[in-house]
């Protein structure tokens, strides 16, 4: 038997073969050498197939990340819009609060101002209430009319104090009368409406500044005193009535400045024809007698008058049955 050794002949029948075409297997194409080749030709795809499959890839990852960019930028929006809701939200519950407070001190405010006005108007009488207290006054409150001692008149008020059926008794300033307390002295006569009446003098006391008159006419309204009890306290607001006016009788508005045992200090202004007339209370009743003489200090006044109480007439120019001021003589 006879073996095939693959000697030259082999050798060059595969050359012959190649030479003519005969070989079927492929070529293959050289392997790249460098590193950069290596990764490049493991990693990118060699054909059209792959190549699309890349680029669908790579579509893929973009649209996963924009659904992932756009789920985080929404979230946070609505994390933004959730604080902007609850700042807003707050401010719209402050803004509601502070109103709310606002209108309450406003509220307050109304109500502390009202108060004040009403204190105030209490305090100030309205015309309504002065015209009301002249009307009461007017039928016992008289113009005194004389003259001093070198021959000048001299005026003043008075107000009856008790009356019966003949006569009355008037409480008048002692400055007004001085002069007819002396004999021979002027005559003194009170007027009311256009009616003159002489009076005589019966008695005085010129450190209080008080004189007592005798009317020849009886039936007419006596003043009360008013009550000892509240005293007359610095506020209070007074008027001292004088005799003239056209209504019978004109009203000072003043208000206590001091009160002490000796009387009171007011702001009145005591002019001529208010001396000796009565300072009243709201309520009519008589508190004190208006003087531009009384001086319990020992100096002279200058625009706070002092007024004697209308109790000291009980002590110093007639004698008050029961304490009171209205009544018989």
């Amino acid at each position: 038997m006879t073996q095939t050794t693959g000697g030259p002949t082999d050798h060059s029948t595969r050359a012959a073969l190649d030479s003519l075409g005969g070989s079927t297997r492929p070529t293959p194409s050289p392997l790249p050498t460098t590193r950069r080749g290596m990764l490049r030709y493991r990693v990118l795809p060699r054909s059209v197939l792959g190549i699309s499959m890349l680029v669908l890839a790579f579509a893929i990852g973009a649209g996963f990340s924009g659904v992932v960019l756009y789920s985080y930028y929404q979230y946070k929006q609505n994390q933004a819009d959730t604080k902007i809701n609850a700042l807003v939200n707050g401010y719209k519950s402050q803004f509601a609060k502070a109103q709310a407070d606002l209108n309450a001190a406003v509220a307050g405010a109304k109500t502390n101002i009202s108060d004040q006005v009403k204190a105030a108007q209490q305090l100030q009488a309205g015309p309504a209430q002065l015209a009301t207290l002249v009307k009461q006054m007017a039928p016992s409150v008289f113009f005194v009319h004389t003259q001093d001692a070198n021959g000048q008149p001299s005026v003043g008020a008075a107000f009856v104090v008790s009356s019966n059926g003949s006569d009355s008794l008037l409480i008048t300033s002692y400055t007004t009368v001085a002069a007819a307390t002396r004999s021979p002295g002027p005559n003194v006569y009170v007027r009311q409406g256009n009616t003159d009446t002489q009076v005589t003098v019966r008695s005085w006391d010129p450190p209080y500044d008080l004189a007592l008159l005798i009317l020849p006419k009886g039936g007419l309204p006596a003043l009360t005193a008013a009550p000892t009890n509240p005293a007359p306290q610095p506020g209070d607001r007074l008027f001292a009535v004088s005799g003239l006016g056209s209504a019978g009788a004109s009203l000072a508005q003043g208000t206590v400045v001091d009160v002490s045992g000796n009387g009171l200090a007011l702001d009145d202004a005591v002019s001529p024809a208010f001396q000796g007339g009565p300072v009243v209370n709201q309520a009519g009743q008589v508190v004190g007698v208006a003087s531009r003489s009384y001086a319990p200090l020992g100096f002279p006044n200058d625009g706070i008058w002092y007024s004697p109480y209308v109790q000291a007439a009980c002590n110093k120019v007639l004698t008050c049955p029961g304490g009171t001021l209205v009544g018989s003589h």
